[in-house]
């Protein structure tokens, strides 16, 4: 048995690695210039030779800007897929997802805020709103988790608040927007979509790093998210820390999901779609669904961010509106058909 499950592993794994790198040359061909196939190949190869792009070499400085995007769209769907994964199985809800708890819409307050605000940190200004954006995330999730416990902390409950207070925390930040005359606010409606136009390499590596590490550490307590789905008591009965360990995974997700969201701006949806769509090709075991969404999430999204940037080129669409529109069609579904599937 355990033999099947590491070779179906593998087969998934295999799949969708070689899709991922298939989108990933797509991506570092297509866009305001077009590269051949075969050349992007090529320049993609010097520049792992050299440890960078040629100075004079125009193509290879083409596909080097757009790999720091690619680094930073994989960051995001590895991050935003596997909150949802965790935040399905604490809440036993298959219509979880980060958005749905309202932690993009605090980042969008916390962005907006820090514009209008017109706040700046000493060498480090093009941080700001981002990092505004993570504190927002933050005290957003906190508070629906509070509100949340206090109304019986059952999982309808957590769905409820953060509707609840993302939709408060919306309306509030288009006030902000409508009424300002700062051009900087009404610019901030393109960050409020989702976008990774303004990406740097700084930046890339400040998302994909801690993904990758609350990722990991999150993948080794699959076993635990397993018996979390059997309910409280019965995890309590296999000796689980119930308490403690929902604690723990709900800093860690509100982290993760924080990061996610601070650079690139919101983008919902997509830690729905990826978890939900993983479990049915691998199950619930969440040492297969776990890896198989870090995969899923970001083939998903860069496919997205291709067709965002060359469906009307060179005007370029805001990814989040893009997965919206396969994720809400898909909430609806998940809402009619399977609601049920956890209980709720």
């Amino acid at each position: 048995m355990v033999n099947k499950t590491r070779a179906k592993l593998f087969l998934v794994l295999a799949i969708g690695l070689l899709t991922l790198f298939f989108l990933l040359v797509v991506s570092w061909s297509l866009g305001a210039v077009d590269i051949a196939f075969s050349d992007t190949l090529g320049y993609v190869w010097n520049i792992i030779v050299n440890f960078g792009p040629m100075p004079a070499h125009a193509g290879e400085q083409i596909i080097w800007s757009r790999m720091v995007r690619s680094v930073a769209v994989i960051g995001v769907g590895i991050g935003l897929s596997v909150s949802g994964v965790v935040m399905q199985a604490l809440i036993r809800n298959p219509l979880v997802d980060p958005y749905v708890t309202g932690i993009s819409s605090g980042a969008a307050l916390g962005a907006t805020l820090s514009l209008l605000a017109g706040v700046s940190l000493v060498q480090v200004a093009e941080y700001t709103t981002p990092l505004a954006a993570f504190i927002g995330a933050l005290i957003t999730f906190f508070i629906t988790m509070a509100l949340a416990e206090a109304s019986g902390g059952r999982p309808v409950s957590y769905i409820l608040s953060g509707i609840i207070i993302g939709i408060a925390i919306s309306s509030f930040t288009t006030i902000l927007i409508v009424f300002s005359e700062d051009n900087r606010l009404h610019g901030a409606m393109f960050w409020l979509f989702g976008s990774f136009a303004y990406m740097s390499w700084t930046k890339a590596l400040l998302i994909i790093i801690p993904v990758l590490i609350l990722c990991s550490i999150i993948l080794l307590y699959a076993r635990e998210l397993n018996v979390i789905l059997l309910g409280d008591e019965n995890a309590r009965n296999l000796g689980l820390n119930v308490k403690v360990f929902k604690r723990i995974s709900v800093l860690v997700v509100s982290v993760l999901t924080a990061v996610s969201v601070a650079f690139c701006g919101i983008i919902a949806f997509l830690g729905l779609i990826i978890p939900h769509t993983a479990r049915m090709i691998v199950g619930g075991d969440h040492r297969l669904l776990i890896p198989t969404s870090m995969v899923m999430g970001p083939i998903v999204l860069l496919a997205a961010d291709i067709f965002a940037r060359i469906i009307i080129r060179p005007v370029e669409l805001p990814i989040g509106a893009i997965i919206s529109l396969v994720g809400a069609p898909f909430f609806i579904y998940l809402m009619i058909r399977r609601g049920k599937e956890y209980g709720v």
